[in-house]
Order: structure tokens, then sequence, then C-alpha cells
């Protein structure tokens, strides 16, 4: 597409089309190298890895061999499998749809990029893959400049904050002095980088480095690097060693136990295939009860986990990215945030104004009519910034901060130009802009800029009635100014004068404050993640100053032992002493993309669960490199690339709802290892205990792979349901080393399966226990032991939900708990009173039933004197 305008006289020559080529062939095209997302089928693969899956895969196994030897029915290797692919699919499809969303929006994106390059002599727009080094790129307010290189000619400002993280604006110019400058630092007045946006003036650049060599290009591949795993990941497979374990040893005791009793009991067989019977018989229940002591529906409870909550969190602008974020952001013990647009508004603001004569007002409404009238034309008029259909366009930073100030009191509609004779932009040399307008057929000019540069030459101001007053005491007013420059406000003087000149002795109109506010959201929210035991840590590009006064505003900074550090104080400290140092530092301002890579890893080397946020490319290393990366919606596709999850609004108050989320599923995951677990030790410690005492077959295979199976698929429903509560982020987190299983879960898994054990073998040979049911067979008794088994672990479902002395506490906000708990019910109904031979049981007359339910019920006050004398978690 050919560009006609040519908006310098003069302009470099820039290069041919078969030097461009040439150019290519010689230091690569200007494209970024994407390492794809895996595909599907791989990401299902990946998926058997984890150390649950393993233990299915290896119990299916046994299964498929006990079917062929007719020694186990088809439906039981089929519903481990059916558990399997429901585990491991979820998260896979899951995960992949993300990625396919986040490539399309990229790819539309990327097709938009162009740039205006000078080609065999003539101006013309092409893609920004085909900028090549060497070339001139014509750069305007609004680019995005393709690549890094050295401004040539002209003079344009540049908004860096998706490198550096500051809102001010920098300054390129054209190196004339021949000394040299760092490419490196950001800051230096001449070189430019690729993802940066033209904010003001105009100018060509010689291109020196594209693609991977940039320094967006950099960043960007440095994202791609492997993440360790996640602190659910560690201890999931930590808990299936020890289950699998506690399943080996289980089985390996079932078998002794079932031949010693043989033994003692004097029930030896009389040939060899009545050895190879009760062998096969012995190994077939302890086959059963390896199969029972893997909670099949852990790997399918953690993928409806991250599913059903990654839904539920998309309605509170959360973007769950990647799937194993969500149960990491709970386990969060530090988080380094970034300020602009998380912590502050990401825009500046007009905070207060100062008169001539000391009044403050923070609205524009308060602001009397003739002083307001000054104020329109001075910050308004002599703006180059414009208000239209209720939007700020064009404009520098500060001018767009004045417009929005007027345009939210009303104001934006009464500006007019109609009356301006000239204008004159803002001068680097003279630090302020100006404006020269007809009042009365007289010319009056407006003076806005550096507020210490305009009280030098005021010798009167403009009061509240609009008359011109002596100004006699400009003390006061600098001491205003200092007083709002250590708050972090940026100040601008807006004053007035006849003439058509702004040179001169000059009336002062006004002073304003101007900031990047802390949003008051941001304030409670902080607070919050500090309770919950989360250390919060503001990194940021803004001066020492700035940062710290923010930091105090949101609560970061409280103490005297809380430590601001700038970029430079931190390199300064050995990795040993930034640990020492680590758990009381609160801000690091001016810092450069390394420091926060590397404070990432210095608090993963303490073994704490690192978050970190951000907006820009500079951030994208240390999103990726943190546990959890926390990327703002505003910000760069690298960014949300590195990141786990998008904060859609850039709040952090939606940072810490992701956090309450994760301990929310973390929490369900406890939940329901507290219900399976029991489940599990009291199946293994019935089945090894009962032959001990005189029966082979205290629930038969198939019994106890209904067990589990129901148990594990409906149980998965029920706690994958339940409620994100606030009490959780009172609570410390949870140590990445600490075992998923705690103490107190230990204790209560113990007394309950002890519990159902003694009930079960009690109602089987317990002569006191038998009466009950008046004088039945054995049959009828192990039918009402299955009975009771399955509806005590039902009970005990109430138990694990709550940590609370009251069981049955906030039950309705869970309706999928009651409809699980009801259907197992019914089930375990159906199962007796129509199992008949394929289950070995007979159908239980009224009276059975009410015992059973009688001593299945008592699991709950036992589990109630248990969590008084605990005190509960």
């Amino acid at each position: 597409m050919q560009v006609k305008e040519k908006p310098l006289s003069t302009v470099p020559k820039g290069l041919t089309q078969s030097e461009a080529e040439e150019s290519r062939k010689k230091n690569g095209a200007n494209t970024l190298t994407q390492i794809p997302p895996d595909p599907l089928w791989k990401k299902i693969l990946e998926g058997f890895k984890d150390p649950m899956i393993m233990i299915l895969l290896v119990a299916l196994v046994v299964q498929v061999v006990l079917f062929f030897l007719g020694q186990a029915e088809w439906f039981e290797p089929a519903g481990i499998l059916v558990a399997i692919m429901i585990a491991n699919g979820v998260s896979a499809v899951s995960e992949s749809k993300q990625e396919g969303k986040a490539s399309a929006l990229k790819a539309e994106e990327e097709a938009k990029e162009t740039a205006k390059v000078i080609r065999d002599g003539k101006l013309t727009e092409i893609h920004v893959s085909d900028v090549v080094v060497g070339d001139i790129v014509y750069l305007q307010a609004g680019d995005k400049l393709p690549a890094d290189g050295e401004l040539v000619m002209g003079a344009i400002k540049v908004d860096q904050a998706a490198l550096n993280g500051e809102t001010e604006e920098a300054e390129k110019l054209p190196d004339e002095s021949g000394e040299g400058y760092d490419t490196k630092d950001l800051l230096n007045k001449h070189y430019a980088y690729r993802g940066t946006v033209v904010c003001g003036g105009e100018g060509y650049m010689e291109i020196k480095v594209v693609g991977d060599k940039t320094l967006f290009g950099e960043l960007a591949l440095e994202v791609q690097e492997d993440t360790r795993e996640t602190p659910l990941q560690v201890k999931l497979s930590h808990l299936a060693k020890q289950i699998s374990t506690f399943g080996y040893v289980g089985a390996i005791c079932i078998v002794v136990g079932i031949m010693a009793k043989t033994l003692i009991t004097g029930e030896i067989p009389q040939d060899f295939f009545g050895w190879v019977r009760l062998i096969m018989d012995a190994v077939t229940v302890a086959v059963t009860i390896i199969v029972c002591a893997v909670p099949e529906g852990l790997p399918m409870l953690t993928s409806i986990l991250l599913s059903f909550q990654s839904l539920r969190m998309a309605k509170d602008n959360v973007l769950v990215r990647k799937i194993n974020g969500l149960e990491t952001a709970g386990s969060l013990s530090i988080l380094f945030s970034d300020k602009t647009g998380t912590i502050t508004e990401g825009k500046l603001s007009v905070v207060e104004l100062s008169s001539g004569d000391g009044s403050l007002y923070d609205s524009f409404d308060k602001i009397p009519a003739p002083l307001a009238n000054d104020i329109i034309i001075g910050a308004g008029v002599n703006n180059s910034a414009s208000a239209a259909d209720g939007k700020v366009i064009g404009g520098n930073s500060t001018d767009r901060a004045l417009m929005t100030y007027l345009m939210e009191a009303g104001k934006a509609e009464s500006i007019t130009k109609d009356n301006v004779l000239s204008f004159s932009a803002f001068d680097s040399n003279k630090k302020c802009s100006s404006v020269t307008v007809s009042e009365n057929g007289n010319a009056v000019t407006y003076i806005k800029g550096a507020p210490e540069r305009l009280l030098e030459r005021c010798d009167s101001y403009v009061d509240e009635k609009g008359e011109v007053k002596p100004l006699s005491d400009k003390k006061a007013l600098m001491d205003y100014i200092d007083t709002q420059a250590s708050r972090s406000m940026r100040l601008l003087g807006v004053a007035k004068k006849n003439g058509e000149s702004d040179e001169g002795t000059v009336t002062l109109v006004c002073l304003l404050s101007i900031r990047d506010n802390v949003r008051k959201e941001a304030v409670d929210a902080i607070k919050e993640v500090q309770n919950a035991g989360i250390q919060v840590v503001m990194v940021t590009g803004d001066r020492k100053e700035t940062a710290v006064a923010i930091a105090k505003e949101a609560g970061l900074l409280t103490s005297d032992t809380d430590i601001a550090l700038t970029s430079a104080e931190l390199a300064e400290k050995t990795d040993d002493e930034l640990k020492a140092l680590l758990p009381n530092l609160r801000v690091v301002s001016r810092a450069l993309p390394t420091d926060k890579s590397r404070l990432v890893r210095a608090a993963q080397e303490l073994n704490l669960v690192v978050g970190m946020t951000g907006d820009g490319v500079n951030d994208s290393p240390a999103l990726k490199k943190a546990d959890v990366g926390f990327a703002m919606g505003s910000g760069t596709e690298v960014a949300k690339e590195a990141g786990d999850i998008t904060i859609l609004d850039d709040n952090f108050s939606s940072i810490e709802k992701a956090i309450l989320y994760g301990r929310t599923m973390f929490k369900s995951i406890r939940k329901f290892l507290i219900f399976q677990l029991t489940v599990n030790v009291a199946a293994v410690l019935t089945c090894f205990i009962g032959p001990l005492m005189g029966e082979n077959v205290m629930m038969t295979v198939i019994q106890l792979l209904l067990v589990n199976l129901a148990m594990d698929t409906l149980a998965a429903i029920a706690f994958g349901s339940e409620p994100a509560l606030k009490e959780y982020m009172k609570e410390q987190p949870v140590p990445r080393s600490a075992s998923i299983v705690s103490k107190n879960m230990m204790i209560e898994i113990i007394i309950s399966a002890l519990y159902i054990t003694a009930v079960c073998l009690s109602i089987r040979f317990v002569p006191a226990f038998r009466t009950l049911f008046g004088g039945v067979d054995d049959t009828y008794l192990k039918s009402a032991v299955f009975a009771t088994f399955m509806m005590a672990i039902t009970f005990n479902g109430f138990n694990a939900r709550t940590s609370h002395m009251n069981p049955f506490e906030g039950l309705g906000r869970n309706k999928n708990f009651i409809y699980v708990m009801l259907s197992i019910f019914l089930l375990q109904f159906i199962f007796v009173t129509f199992g008949g031979e394929v289950l070995s049981v007979e159908a239980l007359n009224p009276l059975t039933w009410l015992v059973c339910i009688a001593l299945a019920f008592m699991v709950i006050p036992i589990n109630m004197i248990r969590k008084a004398v605990t005190k509960g978690e």
C-alpha cells in the first residue's frame, strides 16, 4: 500500500527491495519464534504420567486379567477405564480449548500489524513481519514500533510501559553527539524498542535488530521455558506413593491372613485344585483391596473442580488460561504485584486543585465559576487532547487526565477553539505549553507547565471572584508542591498573561495535583490477602519516592521493619542477603525485568509458592517462572501467554477472588480425601480382620467395586460443588512441602474408619448385635453389613464437608451434595433389595433397615465429639 504523505522535508534514503531481501537473508525475518501448544492427543498422553492415573492404569490391567480369568465382571475394568478417561480428558480438553481461543485472538491481532517504511525511495506500508535490519521506519503518534532501532531524524515520545511498566513517556532523539549509548538502558534518549507505542511527535528510525533478537523477542522466548510442578502435583504425587504402599501392604496382609486362618482352623484343601482355588480367592480379595485403596475419583474430582471453578471465575473477571494455575493460586505464600493498573487505576487523574491563595478543591464542581472559566481555558483549550462522545482522544497522558477531569465535570462540551489565535505545544526547554485566545477583543495567553518555573514568574494570582490579587506568599505554595510530591503527585501549574507572548511575568490561575490513583477496592483486597497469610510485594518501575507513597496508601508499608528497595540496592545484595531480607520486603522500585525473575527464583529457593502479576513484555519471564502468573487483561499478548490466569479487569480484588477460588478447590480436595480415604481404610480393615475372625469374604469383590465406583464418581460431583467461603481467607497458606493429608485429617479418617469397621464386624460376629436382627443366616447378616457400611460412609460425607461442629451447617449452599447423598442412599436400597445372587445379598426387612441406619448415623455424633476434643482444624 502506497502512502503519499512525506512528513519531513528531508528523509533518509531507506532500502531498495533487493537490499531488503539481502538483509532478510543475512539478519533474519522480523518474526518471533513461537513454540506451538501441544496437540490434544499429546496433552492426554502427558496426563497418563500423573501418579494417580498411573495407579489406576495398574488397577485397570489387573482387572482386565481377572476378567479373562473369569474372576471379574466386564463392568469392573470398564468402570476404572471410564474414571481414567474422564479424569484425564476433562482437563486436557478444557486447556486445549482455552489455548485455541487465545491463539485465534493472537493471530487476528497480528494480521493487523503494519509498519510504514521507505522502500525504493517511497514511503510504503508493509506487514510488520516484512521489516528488516536497515529499514527506515516512519513513526507517528499511535504507531507501535515493529522492531528495535535508532532514531535518525525527528523527535518522538514513546510509551514504554509494556517493557518497563512506567507510565511516563520516554523521549527519543537522534544521536548527534556521537558519544554512544547503552541499548540495554530503556531510558536512553536514542534507541527505541519493539512493542512500545509512539504517543507524540514524528520521526524516522533505522532498524538495528529484528525478530527474536529484539528485547521484546528475547523476553518472549524466555517465557516459553518449562516451569516446575505445582504444589498440588507435588502433594498428590506424595499421596499416590502412600496410597499405593498402603494398598500393597494391605493386600499382602490379607493374603497372609487368609492363609494363616486356613492353617489355624484346619480347613486345609485336600487336593491341588483346592489350593489353587484358595490362593485365587485370597489373591482376588487382595487385588480388590488394592483397587479399593486407590481413589479413582480424585483425578476426576480435580478435573471437575478446575473446570467448574474456571466457569464460575469467568463471571468475576478471572480467566483461567492454564488449568493448574487455579489450584496453585490457593497455595500462594508470596505475591509480587505490579503497581500500575493493578494496585493503581493505571491512568493519571486530577486529584486536587489549589488556587493561588491556598484554597483546595477536590472536585471541579466546588470551584467558583470565575476561576473555573480560567481553568477550562488554561487546562482544556491549552490541551493537545480532545473530548468527543464521552471519550478522550489523543494527547499525552497528562493532557488526557486534564481533559477527563473536565469531561467528568461536564465542562468538556463548553470547550471551543473558535477564539484561539495561536497554540504552542509542549516545549521541553520552556517546560510548558501555551495557547493565546481572544477575550473581549483582547489577546490573552494561558500557560500550562512545570509549577516551579511558573511560580518564579508569578507576581499575582486569580482569586475565587476572578480578580487579580498580588501573590505575596510563594513559600506556602512551594511547600504545598513539596508535600504533594511526597504523596507521589505530579504537579502542574496554570497561569495567564495579557498579550500574545508566553514570556515574562504571569498571573497564577491554579496548581493541579495529578496522580495514578490507588484503587479503593485494591486497598481492601490487599488487606484480605495479607490476612490470608500471603506476603504482598509491589514491584514497579517508578521512582522510590512515588512507590513508597503508593505502598503506604495501599497498606503495604505499615511498620518500621518493612523494607523498600530500589533496583540498584537490590543488585548490591547477594542471593543469601536477598533471601534473608525477603520476609520483610514490601517494595521494589525502578525494577528491571531481571529483578522480577531474580525475586521469583529467590522465593522459590526458600520453598515459597510464588505469584507474580504483570501486563508488559517485561513481566513475562517472571510470570512464566512464578508458580502462578496473573496477567492483566489490558496487557500484552506475550504477558497473557506467560500467565496462568488473566485478570480481565486488571484489578487486585480479582486476584483476591482467584486466591479464594484456589483455596476453595484445595479445601474441596481435602474434604473428598477425608471421605474417600475413610472408605478405603474401612474397606481394607474390614476385609483383613474378617477372615481372621472366621469369614473369608466379608464383602464380595462386586460389592467393594460398587462401593468404590459409586463413592468415587458421585462424591467427586458432591465435593466439587462446594461454595467459596470467605473464612478460607482467614487461614494461613498451606506450605508447599506440607502433606495434603494433615494430622487432623488423619485423625478424623482413622476414627471414622475404626468405627465403621467395628460396627460391620460386630454385626457379623458379636452376638449382642446379631440378636438385633433376629434369627437370620450369615448371608442376611452380610447383607446388613453391606448396607450399614455404605450408609455409614455416606453419613460420614457430612462430617467431611465441614470442620465446624455442626455437620449440616450451610448445606443449602451446595444442593449437589444433598442430591448426591440421597442418590447413594437410594442406590444402596436398590442394591440390597434387588441385588440377589449377583451381589450375594438378601432383601432386608424394615426393622433391619432402621437398625442399620441408626448404627450408621452414629458416625456423626462420634465425629462431633472428636471435633470438640481437637477443636476442629
